[in-house]
């Protein structure tokens, strides 16, 4: 048990995590957490319930999101902690994400199509359990449909094969800048904070990111090295930057956790605390 220990990065059913916010919240208690962030694609969905879970046993929860970008072909994804979830801009931005990406999900469908694999946009709505427009429905959904009709064995495999950048349904989203993500989450009054930087093989990128008023960098993920970890830390400590980690939690199909159980990575719960300090008041 490690109450001291925050986990800020996890996904929920409000996008393509396999726990509703509330049970997130609780297995982050039951794992010893002292705070843990919901990060969902492209909404903020899930944000009310986990918040209430949290007040209701008694754990801090920060308010985040993910959003997909794009720069020079290479996707790379920003964390936004504390943006006011509740304004019009704000949401009506994050609208426009999901649009694409439901524009997305029917081409890939089309292509397995053509690929010979009978998929349906139903079935894959079905899988994914949505309820709401404000919810996000993604790759992870399709590979879930896949793995059910015994096309695949499992979810790295759907992604390998299918999914993933030049495999063989894939297909690219039109995406904002990363830039520009910043923008969004600053004016919402939110913290920008790259999310795991070693999934990207150049770290080149970041320097531009950090001049542009980058607030901090995800350190620790499941998916980084201790070098890698290490390197961005003194990358960070170099540019004053807060450090942020998590498990990157979407939960287990078949017994395999992805990307890490809740808690699996962690930070101080100090910088939990720090996050809501920094947040923007306003524009």
């Amino acid at each position: 048990m490690a109450m001291n220990r925050a986990d800020l990065h996890t996904h929920t059913t409000a996008s393509d995590g396999l726990l509703a916010p509330a049970a997130v919240v609780q297995r982050a208690h039951k794992a010893g957490l002292a705070a843990v962030a919901i990060t969902d694609h492209d909404t903020m969905a899930g944000i009310e319930e986990a918040l209430q879970e949290g007040q209701r046993i008694g754990m801090t929860v920060v308010p985040g999101v993910e959003i997909s970008t794009s720069l020079d072909g290479q996707d790379i994804h920003m964390l936004g902690y504390y943006p006011d979830w509740r304004q019009t801009r704000w949401q009506e931005r994050l609208s426009g994400l999901r649009e694409g990406r439901t524009l997305r999900n029917e081409r890939i469908v089309a292509r397995l199509r053509e690929l010979g694999l009978s998929v349906s946009m139903a079935e894959v709505l079905q899988t994914a359990g949505k309820t709401g427009s404000d919810e996000t429905v993604g790759r992870p959904h399709i590979a879930a449909v896949l793995m059910e009709k015994g096309y695949v064995d499992s979810m790295a495999e759907a992604f390998d094969r299918y999914l993933a950048g030049g495999a063989a349904a894939y297909v690219a989203v039109p995406k904002v800048t990363p830039l520009e993500a910043m923008e969004w989450i600053r004016e919402a009054g939110g913290i920008c904070v790259l999310a795991h930087p070693g999934l990207y093989g150049d770290d080149r990128l970041i320097e531009p990111l950090i001049q542009a008023g980058l607030d901090g960098i995800e350190t620790s993920h499941p998916d980084h090295s201790p070098e890698q970890e290490s390197a961005y830390r003194l990358l960070a400590e170099r540019h004053g930057l807060i450090m942020t980690g998590g498990s990157d939690f979407h939960g287990e199909r078949r017994g395999v956790v992805f990307h890490g159980e809740i808690g699996s990575r962690t930070v101080d719960a100090e910088v939990a605390a720090q996050l809501g300090r920094a947040r923007r008041r306003g524009p």
